[in-house]
C-alpha cells in the first residue's frame, strides 16, 4: 500500500482529481460572491469568467504535500515561498493592489529561497549568484503571470515545464521533490478540465503568482537545474524548461517598450494574441504553444547529456529559429494604425528602429554570420563526431573567421542582400547556390594558399556548402513557410471576398490581400470557369466552382464581394457575372495588381 502511495502516477492522479473537484466548488463560489472577470478592452475574454482557480491549484498541491510527500528542508522553502507569493496574488485578486506591492511581495517571497540558501550556480560568486537567482524568481512569476492571457495557455505550459522537471527529479533519484511536482502537475491538470477553452473560470493573480514561484523556485531543488554541470547547462536548462513564458514576455517587453507602452499594462499583444491575428482558432494558437514548449522541454533534457560547445551550437540553432520566428511575430499588427502614428511621432527611438528594421540588412549579416559559424562546426560533427578534442578543433577555431569574411563578401557580391524575406522565390534560391559556391571555392582558395590545405579535409567542405545553402535558403524561406503553416483567416475579420480567377492573376490577388491587412478583406476561396481547376486548392484556399454557380456560392459562404482578377473578360461574360452579383446583393470588384481594388460600375 506504501508503494502505491508513493507512486509518482498515483499522486498524480489523485491530485487532478481533488484539483478538478475543488475548482468545480471554487468556480460556484467565485460567481455566487462576484469574484469573476468582466471583459476589458485589453483583455482577451468576452464574457464574466469566475475567478479564483488559483485557491484550487494552491489546496490541492498543499494538501497533496502534507498528506503524501517526504518532506525536505529544501521543499518545505519551496512549499513557503510559493504559499507567500499565493497569498500576495489572492489579496490582489480582492483588493487589486498596485503593481510596486505586488513586486515587494515577491521580494520577500525571494528572500525566503535565498535565505535558506537555494540559490542558481551560475557564476560561482555568491553576492553575483543570488542577484541572478532573484532575477530569475522575480522574472519568472511575472512571466507565467503574463502569459496567463488566452484560455488554458499558463496552466497547460506550466504543466508542460513541471512535467519536465519531474524527468529531472526522476534521473537523479530525488524521490520526495519528483512527488512534490507530481501533485503540482495534478492540480495543473485538474483546473485544466475547466480552465481550458472554452474556459469557465481563470487562475487569477493568485494561481498565476504561485505557479509562477514554485516553478521557478523548484529548478533548484536536486540539481535539476544543472548544478553539477557546466554553465551553459546551469544557464540554459532552467530557460529551455521555462522558455514559453520567457519568449513572450521578452517579446512583448520590448514591442511594448518600442510602441511607448507600460510592460505591466494589461494588452492583446501577447505571442497567443499574434497566432490567432495570423488565422489560428484560439485553441490551435494554444495547442502550437503547447508544442514549442514540448520541443524545447525535450531540448533540455537533451543538452544536459552534451559537452559545454556542443549544447552551444544546439543552442544556437534553436536561438537562430527562436528569433526567425519573434521577427515574424513582431510584424504582425496588433496596435490601431493611429497609435503606431503617435508611436513614430514620440518616440524617436523607435523611429530609428522601425527604420532599422524596415532595411533589416544588419540583421541578415549577422544572422548570417551565425548560419556560416553553425553550417562549418556541424560540418565537423558530421564527419568526425565529437571533435573538440583533437587536432580539427584547433583548425576550424583558427580558420573561422576568414570563412566568415570570406561568405559575407561573396553573399554581397552575388545579391543575397538584394531580396525581401517574404517574397523569396526559386531565382533567389538561385542567387542563394551562388553565393554558397563562391563563398566555398573563395574559403577552399584562401585555406589553399595560406595553409597549403594541409591536415583539412575537403568533405567538410562540401558538407559545410550543402548545410550553409540549406540554412540560408531555410532562413529566408521561414516567413512564408510559416504563412504556409498557418490557415488563412477565412471568418476571422473583414468582408468576406471570392476571387474569381484561380490563375496566376489570382494567385496574385491574394498575395495583395494577404499583404495589405488594412484594406480589412479576407478571402473565403476561388472561382473558376475551368473545369480541370475546380476542387484545386491554392495557398489554402480551395477553387469552388465556376460555369452558373457563381450564386449558390456566394450564398452558401456569405460572400460580400467578387473580385475579378483577369485584365481582360469579355464583356457578355462581365455582364453575366454582374447580374448573378446583383442578384445575391453581392459588390463586384475588379482588383489590379498593387492597387487597391477599385469598384467596377
Amino acid at each position: 500500500m506504501n508503494a502505491i502511495v508513493t507512486n509518482p502516477i498515483f499522486i498524480t492522479v489523485i491530485a487532478a482529481v481533488i484539483s478538478a473537484a475543488l475548482t468545480w466548488v471554487v468556480r460556484g463560489l467565485a460567481r455566487k460572491h462576484g469574484f469573476v472577470a468582466k471583459p476589458k478592452a485589453d483583455r482577451w475574454h468576452k464574457k464574466p469568467t469566475a475567478l479564483m482557480g488559483g485557491v484550487a491549484i494552491y489546496v490541492t498541491t498543499l494538501g497533496v504535500y502534507l498528506a503524501l510527500v517526504p518532506k525536505t528542508g529544501d521543499s518545505l522553502v519551496v512549499m513557503a515561498g510559493a504559499t507567500f507569493l499565493f497569498l500576495v496574488g489572492f489579496v490582489d485578486d480582492i483588493l487589486y493592489i498596485k503593481p510596486y506591492q505586488k513586486i515587494i511581495g515577491q521580494v520577500i517571497g525571494t528572500a525566503v529561497i535565498i535565505g535558506a540558501g537555494l540559490t542558481l550556480p551560475i557564476t560561482g560568486y555568491q553576492i553575483a549568484d543570488i542577484w541572478i537567482t532573484a532575477l530569475w524568481l522575480i522574472g519568472i512569476t511575472n512571466a507565467v503571470n503574463l502569459l496567463d492571457n488566452m484560455d488554458g495557455l499558463a496552466a497547460g505550459i506550466a504543466a508542460i515545464a513541471a512535467a519536465t522537471l519531474a524527468i529531472g527529479f526522476y534521473s537523479v533519484g530525488a524521490s520526495g521533490d519528483l512527488l512534490l511536482i507530481c501533485g503540482f502537475i495534478g492540480a495543473l491538470l485538474g483546473f485544466l478540465v475547466f480552465n481550458f477553452n472554452p474556459a469557465s473560470i481563470f487562475m487569477g493573480d493568485a494561481g498565476s503568482m504561485f505557479v509562477g514561484f514554485l516553478l521557478s523556485s523548484a529548478v533548484m531543488l536536486s540539481q535539476t537545474g544543472g548544478r553539477s554541470r557546466g554553465i551553459v547547462s546551469v544557464l540554459a536548462v532552467p530557460a529551455l524548461i521555462l522558455f514559453v513564458p520567457i519568449f513572450d514576455t521578452t517579446l512583448v517587453t520590448i514591442l511594448r517598450k518600442l510602441w511607448g507602452r507600460k510592460a505591466s499594462e494589461g494588452g492583446r499583444d501577447h505571442t497567443s494574441h499574434r497566432l490567432v491575428a495570423l488565422g489560428l482558432t484560439e485553441r490551435s494558437a494554444v495547442l502550437m504553444l503547447y508544442g514549442f514548449a514540448i520541443i524545447a522541454a525535450a531540448l533540455s533534457i537533451y543538452l544536459k547529456q552534451l559537452r559545454t560547445i556542443q549544447s552551444i551550437a544546439l543552442i544556437g540553432v534553436f536561438t537562430v529559429i527562436l528569433t526567425i520566428i519573434g521577427v515574424y511575430l513582431a510584424r504582425v499588427k496588433v496596435y490601431a494604425e493611429q497609435d503606431e502614428e503617435l508611436a513614430l511621432k514620440n518616440n524617436a527611438v523607435f523611429g530609428f528602429i522601425y527604420d532599422f528594421s524596415h532595411k533589416r540588412r544588419v540583421f541578415e549579416v549577422l544572422l548570417d554570420s551565425v548560419l556560416i559559424t553553425l553550417a562549418y562546426y556541424f560540418s565537423y560533427v558530421l564527419l568526425f563526431g565529437a571533435f573538440e578534442q583533437t587536432a580539427n578543433w584547433d583548425l576550424f577555431i583558427e580558420t573561422l573567421p576568414l570563412l566568415i569574411v570570406i561568405k559575407l563578401a561573396a553573399f554581397l557580391v552575388v545579391g543575397v542582400y538584394r531580396g525581401i524575406w517574404r517574397y523569396t522565390s526559386v531565382s533567389d534560391l538561385v542567387t542563394f547556390t551562388k553565393g554558397v559556391v563562391l563563398g566555398s571555392a573563395g574559403s577552399v582558395l584562401a585555406i589553399l594558399l595560406l595553409y597549403r590545405f594541409r591536415n583539412f579535409s575537403r568533405a567538410v567542405f562540401i558538407v559545410d556548402g550543402l548545410l550553409l545553402l540549406a540554412a540560408l535558403a531555410g532562413s529566408r524561406m521561414a516567413f512564408r513557410l510559416i504563412r504556409q503553416l498557418l490557415p488563412n483567416p477565412v471568418s476571422s475579420y473583414g468582408r468576406r471576398v471570392l476571387i474569381y480567377g484561380a490563375g496566376d492573376g489570382g494567385e496574385m490577388v491574394l498575395r495583395e490581400l494577404e499583404n495589405n491587412s488594412h484594406w480589412e478583406y479576407t478571402a473565403v476561396g476561388f472561382v473558376d470557369d475551368d473545369p480541370m481547376k475546380i476542387g484545386k486548392v491554392m495557398h489554402g484556399l480551395k477553387v469552388l466552382g465556376g460555369n452558373g454557380s457563381l450564386g449558390n456560392i456566394c450564398r452558401e459562404y456569405g460572400v460580400q464581394e467578387v473580385l475579378i482578377s483577369f485584365r481582360e473578360l469579355a464583356p457578355d461574360k462581365l455582364r453575366e457575372i454582374r447580374i448573378i452579383c446583383q442578384d445575391s446583393d453581392v459588390a463586384l470588384k475588379r482588383a489590379m495588381i498593387r492597387i487597391e481594388p477599385v469598384e467596377f460600375e
